[in-house]
């Protein structure tokens, strides 16, 4: 199998001198390219002088983490993409895993490796842990990580198993499969456009997996912190395209109007928190939904939709309510 490992940058030159020689170091069978998002920084040149050997591609634009790698891959041969953050330290033997799983699960079409924290490395790393999951109303969490509450790795997530979704921090994807879906849906921008290609993907029979004997460290928060308002405002207002575009029409909207609620709690929980903007960022999220909802609806895709996506009913009630942090004993409500 023909791996590129392609790294998405913008204004990461930084990022790349820190991260690039571990790539490079580590993955001495794979094509490295690095997809640069009209960045000002000089990245592009720096990459030019100090490393020659691997490819460049230029946007012209900074169109965000969707549209720039829709526009990037498209110069780029391979049978899989490994989609890589500029904020990412990979191991030694990292791809095997990876690629053995590929060859063992012929219905394996995207998969991630354990994502750690770069800072604190014995715990898991907030953007896909160990492998990813949603609830019934369309809210994302991981094993190993629910909302801020982060796991200490112990070895109890060194598995293989089938997830839901695959983080974009470090992402495997068949390059068939990536083109067959269209790639990611450009109206994201950045945040949850990887949850909604592995819907995409899962709606028409592909499968997502997570690989434990894999391992790379992210720092994370290198383009948009955790808490960042601007990230709430992705996050809330993509997690509702998500729900509109791929389930069932009528449970679509029950959701919705459920999501209206709870949304508008969290909105309330983030103003007795002196949050103001995390608020108004909810509340732009919904507006900006409803603005766009008629372009989202139309982008249904044709296929059986998947009946049970969910692994739980509510994470927010089993984790706010039931005080759940742990994956493995999750509230089965």
């Amino acid at each position: 199998m023909k791996v590129a490992i392609v790294i998405l940058n913008w204004n990461g030159r930084a990022l790349l001198e820190r991260f690039l020689p571990s790539v490079i170091a580590h993955s001495v069978d794979s094509d490295i390219y690095v997809v640069d998002n009209a960045s000002s920084d000089g990245s592009v040149d720096f990459l030019k002088n100090q490393y020659p050997q691997i490819g460049i591609v230029c946007n012209t634009e900074n169109g965000g983490f969707a549209k720039g790698y829709n526009d990037g891959l498209q110069s780029i041969d391979a049978d899989i993409y490994c989609l890589l953050n500029s904020d990412v330290e990979v191991t030694p033997n990292w791809l095997g895993p990876i690629l053995e799983a590929f060859k063992n699960k012929p219905d394996a079409a995207i998969v991630q490796p354990k994502i750690l924290d770069l800072n604190r490395r014995e715990y898991f790393e907030y953007a896909g842990a160990a492998g990813g999951f949603i609830d019934m109303l369309g809210y994302p969490f991981c094993r190993g990580r629910i909302f801020q509450a982060l796991e200490k790795d112990l070895g109890q997530y060194n598995d293989i198993k089938e997830v839901f979704w695959a983080t974009g921090a470090c992402m495997f994807i068949k390059s068939d499969v990536f083109k067959a879906l269209n790639g990611f849906d450009e109206d994201y921008f950045a945040h949850q456009e990887e949850i909604d290609l592995c819907w995409r993907a899962k709606n028409v029979g592909h499968k997502v997996y997570y690989v434990g004997q894999s391992s790379v460290y992210h720092m994370g928060g290198s383009t948009l912190k955790n808490m960042d308002p601007k990230k709430t405002f992705l996050n809330f207002r993509n997690s509702l395209y998500s729900i509109t575009k791929n389930l069932p029409g009528k449970r679509a909207f029950t959701i919705i109007v459920l999501r209206l609620l709870l949304d508008g709690i969290a909105g309330l929980r983030f103003i007795f928190q002196f949050k103001f903007r995390h608020c108004f960022a909810i509340l732009r999220a919904h507006i900006s939904f409803y603005l766009n909802f008629r372009k989202i609806y139309g982008k249904r895709e044709k296929a059986n939709f998947l009946q049970k996506y969910y692994s739980t009913t509510s994470i927010v009630w089993s984790h706010f309510v039931h005080q759940v942090k742990n994956f493995n004993i999750l509230v089965k409500d």
